[in-house]
């Protein structure tokens, strides 16, 4: 770029522009705005430095700093919100961050408070999970990094670092210790979610996650609810009666986005489960069936194993005995049978323990939230009544396909760094210049 010019964009002449027009920003924002406007329009440093009253090398500056900002300012403009591409703009004439009074803290001392609320509490002897500010003071003071800090201090480290420490997301890893095996089982389960439209244009097979969501309670509450006002949250009861549990057993069409002919009874056995699959089958609405299941024994009982053996007209002395021989031997033997490939209607199972594999999880959460959590049931035929009304409710309103994109390998994703406005290079050249 040539030393005394710059290259101005529509969007960021407008934003500019409208900087000049400003009555409420500040004159030396403004000042600096008509200097990259000026400079925008082809005029010399000394002629802008006579008509804005600053000194040629001011001008220069502010030049050239709005320049190296243009390619930052461009990858904000491209993000389509215009609020923060103006808050960018404006950013770019305001003042160098100032170095501030002396630090009362080494980073040496700060990087020890952070350590200690990254510990575990118990190894500092403190029969608590997590620290308070006010615990990792009193430790700092003890293992004594500092004389004193205050528990204000210290919440104000954690924040620049964006660290909780009471604060936690639940975890949960796979139990299969064969990371094979793992690899395998999950590459079939996104394979089996990716080719489902595939399957169902060409072979007019259905892709169905199916789970049971045991034991919901029928609970009644002892009071009314009352519903939030503004400025007050609602209320609910916390004494209710119970009126037993029931469960329900789900079927997630994966194409067509919506949850299918739900069974709801008090019990969960191999006979219901296979009846469950039975009636969906016996709909007609597919040629073929593959269905994604855990690895709950009723997913492959004996039961199971008997209709799907109907279903595909294979004889029932040729399934053998349970716990004797054949396929009805073992679980193993039953779910080979199960997901063997060349059958029209086989079963996927999910790697041990990885629930989260299985999309229908995503819906019963739904479920959860929707229904069951502050609900009050007066007995558990209006708790399946509901549950029958939400799932209609569901399909029609809120149900859609889920964008599947995981392949069941680590993602590699480019890390690609935005660039960045002078004002934001500033504390990195700040640290540089110092050492």
């Amino acid at each position: 770029m040539p030393k005394e010019s710059i290259e101005l964009n529509t969007a960021t002449a407008a934003q500019i522009q409208s900087i000049l027009s400003s009555t409420t920003l500040s004159s030396a924002v403004v000042e600096r705005a008509r200097c990259v406007w000026l400079a925008g329009q082809k005029l010399k440093f000394n002629e802008i430095s006579r008509r804005v009253s600053l000194s040629p090398k001011t001008v220069s500056r502010w030049v050239h700093r709005f320049a190296e900002s243009i390619e930052a300012l461009g990858h904000i403009e491209k993000a389509g919100v215009t609020a923060a591409f103006r808050r960018a703009v404006i950013d770019c004439f305001r003042d160098a961050p100032r170095s501030g009074a002396p630090k009362t803290f080494s980073p040496d001392e700060v990087a020890s408070f952070i350590s200690i609320a990254c510990e575990d509490p118990e190894d500092s002897d403190r029969p608590v999970t997590s620290w308070t500010a006010k615990e990792i003071s009193d430790e700092a003071v003890l293992r004594k990094v500092v004389g004193s800090i205050s528990v204000s201090t210290v919440q104000r480290f954690l924040r620049r670092v964006q660290l909780q420490p009471h604060k936690k997301k639940g975890w949960c890893f796979t139990t299969e210790k064969d990371q094979a095996v793992f690899q395998e089982q999950a590459e079939a389960v996104c394979r089996t979610y990716l080719d489902a439209p595939r399957r169902l244009a060409d072979e007019n097979t259905r892709t169905i996650c199916v789970d049971e969501m045991t034991s919901l309670q029928a609970n009644e509450k002892r009071a009314p609810g009352k519903r939030p006002a503004p400025g007050q949250c609602g209320k609910d009861e916390c004494q209710y009666t119970r009126h037993g549990t029931v469960c329900l057993t789900g079927n997630w069409d994966v194409v067509a986005g919506q949850f299918l002919l739900p069974t709801i009874e008090e019990t969960r056995n191999n006979e219901d489960f296979s009846k469950h699959i039975d009636r969906l089958i016996k709909t007609g609405l597919a040629d073929g069936w593959v269905f994604v299941v855990d690895n709950l024994n009723t997913h492959c009982g004996e039961p199971l194993v008997r209709m799907i053996a109907k279903h595909l007209r294979i004889p029932a002395r040729k399934l053998g005995r349970v716990k004797k021989n054949g396929i009805l031997k073992s679980m193993a033997s039953r779910r080979a049978f199960l997901s063997d490939i060349t059958h029209e209607i086989r079963f996927v199972y999910i790697p041990k323990h990885s629930s989260w594999m299985n999309q229908i999880e995503a819906i019963f959460g739904m479920f959860n939230r929707r229904v069951m959590r502050g609900g009050s049931f007066t007995s558990k035929a209006d708790l399946i009544n509901k549950l029958q009304r939400f799932t209609e409710y569901f399909n029609h309103t809120i149900a859609k396909p889920m964008i599947w994109t995981y392949t069941g390998r680590p993602t590699e994703q480019e890390s690609i760094e935005s660039p960045k406005t002078w004002r934001q290079l500033w504390p990195i050249r700040h640290l540089l210049a110092i050492h």
